[in-house]
């Protein structure tokens, strides 16, 4: 399958899940659209869609929890931030992603 139409169905599958937790896509479509096409390539070479931003382990059940979208597996982390790690999923109530901030997990509160 073309990298085009594999993205796209990333696109319907990711929306109806992230929706569902709070989230949406950043209005950032060209950065949407490198990140999307980053989870295609890392899918060809990995065999499944793996958080472009972060590291693979080739420990499989670690490496499953950055597999997008990881929002579940991080959620009190990206709830923080009101971002993914990468960007690709903000929180439904931001209005200016470019005010949000990486900010470590060892600095979110308890």
């Amino acid at each position: 399958m073309d990298t085009s139409k594999r993205k796209a169905i990333f696109r319907r599958r990711f929306a109806k899940v992230v929706d569902a937790l709070g989230y949406k896509f950043n209005p950032d479509e060209e950065m949407v659209d490198f990140l999307l096409e980053q989870e295609v390539l890392i899918e060809r070479k990995h065999g499944s869609p793996f958080c472009p931003c972060q590291a693979i382990t080739g420990d499989r059940e670690k490496d499953m929890q950055n597999c997008c979208p990881c929002i579940p597996f991080h959620r009190k982390h990206f709830d923080y931030m009101k971002q993914c790690w990468c960007g690709l999923f903000i929180h439904k109530d931001v209005t200016d992603p470019t005010q949000l901030r990486q900010i470590p997990a060892s600095e979110v509160p308890d």
